[in-house]
């Protein structure tokens, strides 16, 4: 399954690279990374989902191959101004988003303030709160004012992986070196603006993402990861009982970083509900037309 890079400028005239696998004229699937990651995070649950849909993965502002930006301007409005910015470069009406963390919590905005352009919601760990309170979002703050700019080698770039996020599979730790890393004559350093994206982490108040949940008008699947410390069992409930479009999956040995930890069980438990629920929608169409032209 090949994938290409694409670039297009949005409103303010950043360059924005993304990544396309699949299908050209199937489906859309639009794939939102987390805080620290890539487009390429994706590559294997775009291989899983195949020729049944067109995956399109962003490097949001600051990450990836993307323009980096003013630190004040990673938070969620802009993340969200982008996103409708690519939709529009795309030339979409409707399609699948799914997001993880950061990227989670913009799907879910552009999708309060974007009401019925999706066919489906993914939401991977995170939900109201998360970003603003619990173990999770201390680790994450800790992370963000501890993390180096450089290493002096890839072995030490490896351990700092190891160290951080030790349920890594080898295959995710292999993603994250190649395409969050890169070799300098300083030595090994970050592709996205870390410094940055640190100072904002750590300045900037998380949105509130319960009017979001409550607002959500198209089937939505939240999965947690059941060693996550970042998405409590009690706030999956919560929104479950908030919104009769939600449903919840959760992945056993799986911590924040389900689709690192537990990639195959994630790309299914996604490609299963996506089938499920395109397949519902194209049912109810098939019935509505057959209805109108009975009349």
């Amino acid at each position: 399954m090949s994938a290409n890079s694409q670039f297009f400028t949005n409103r303010t005239g950043m360059r924005l690279r993304y990544v396309r696998w699949g299908n050209p004229s199937a489906t859309p699937v639009l794939l939102l990374h987390g805080l620290r990651s890539y487009a390429r995070t994706w590559a294997p649950l775009a291989a899983a989902l195949g020729e049944q849909y067109a995956c399109h993965a962003l490097d949001q502002r600051g990450r990836g191959e993307s323009d980096w930006a003013e630190a004040s301007s990673y938070r969620t409005e802009s993340y969200v101004s982008d996103l409708e910015d690519w939709v529009a470069h795309l030339g979409l009406e409707r399609f699948v988003l799914v997001g993880h963390s950061l990227g989670g919590a913009n799907a879910l905005e552009y999708a309060r303030l974007n009401p019925g352009r999706l066919h489906a919601l993914v939401i991977e760990d995170i939900g109201p709160g998360s970003s603003i309170r619990g173990e999770g979002a201390e680790r994450i703050r800790r992370e963000m004012s501890q993390t180096p700019l450089v290493f002096p080698d890839w072995d030490s770039a490896a351990q700092f992986w190891r160290q951080s996020r030790p349920g890594l599979s080898a295959d995710a730790l292999a993603s994250r070196l190649s395409f969050s890393m890169k070799q300098t004559p300083t030595g090994i350093e970050w592709r996205h603006d870390q410094k940055g994206i640190a100072e904002a982490r750590l300045s900037i108040t998380p949105t509130d993402l319960w009017p979001a949940v409550r607002a959500l008008d198209c089937p939505t699947l939240f999965i947690r990861g059941a060693r996550s410390d970042f998405l409590p069992q009690a706030t999956l409930a919560a929104m479950k009982e908030a919104n009769a479009h939600v449903q919840t999956a959760e992945v056993a040995d799986a911590s924040h970083y389900v689709h690192d930890d537990q990639g195959e069980i994630f790309n299914r438990i996604v490609a299963d509900y996506l089938r499920g629920q395109l397949h519902k929608q194209l049912s109810q169409a098939t019935f509505a037309k057959q209805q109108k032209s009975g009349e």
